[in-house]
């Protein structure tokens, strides 16, 4: 059995994330039932960007311009893609807590094109597929992709499918390691 890669930060305490981000780290192991929330626990070693990080981070998600179900869809997405475990594995649960049944969430790991989504979830999820994997769109993919979604949202999604492809970056050359769960 492989042997995990050992993180290339270790995650932090109060005395490297500082106040703000050791209470933002330890309210969100509380809410998520873990020891510790690595992923906080490694950026926030970065004191003077982890607050504004997590404030764009929360525009996105939970209070982003797509609907929650909608949002995590695209999240799931981008985890499968990109193969992010502990990114799929936090939005599984956060899927499961805004309504998405497990064979949605199961589904997010198949095609979209063949997959049993709704107009709109199939334009939305082979968009996905095609930012993660291009960094663009074609004309036609966002045409049919305007055609469910509104000039906000339409921003939103290319910024919430961005925010996600990068935190996959992140997590994936840190090598921050699944949380523990209590």
């Amino acid at each position: 059995m492989d042997q995990p890669t050992p993180p290339r930060i270790t995650p932090g305490g109060f005395r490297e994330l500082g106040p703000v981000g050791w209470v933002v780290n330890r309210v969100g192991a509380r809410v998520t039932g873990s020891r510790d929330v690595h992923l906080f626990s490694t950026l926030g070693r970065a004191r003077r960007l982890f607050p504004a990080w997590l404030a764009y981070s929360g525009m996105m998600m939970p209070f982003g311009v797509l609907d929650r179900r909608t949002t995590e869809l695209v999240i799931l997405r981008v985890a499968h893609l990109r193969s992010s475990a502990y990114e799929r594995a936090h939005h599984e649960r956060i899927g499961a807590r805004v309504g998405l049944s497990a064979a949605e969430v199961t589904r997010t790991t198949e095609d979209p094109v063949t997959a049993e989504w709704s107009e709109k979830l199939r334009a939305v999820l082979c968009a996905v597929d095609e930012l993660v994997g291009t960094k663009d769109l074609a004309d036609d993919t966002w045409d049919g992709l305007s055609a469910h979604l509104d000039p906000s949202e339409l921003v939103g999604f290319v910024q919430l499918v961005a925010q996600y492809d990068g935190l996959a970056t992140s997590l994936h050359v840190l090598r921050i390691q699944p949380d523990e769960r209590r």
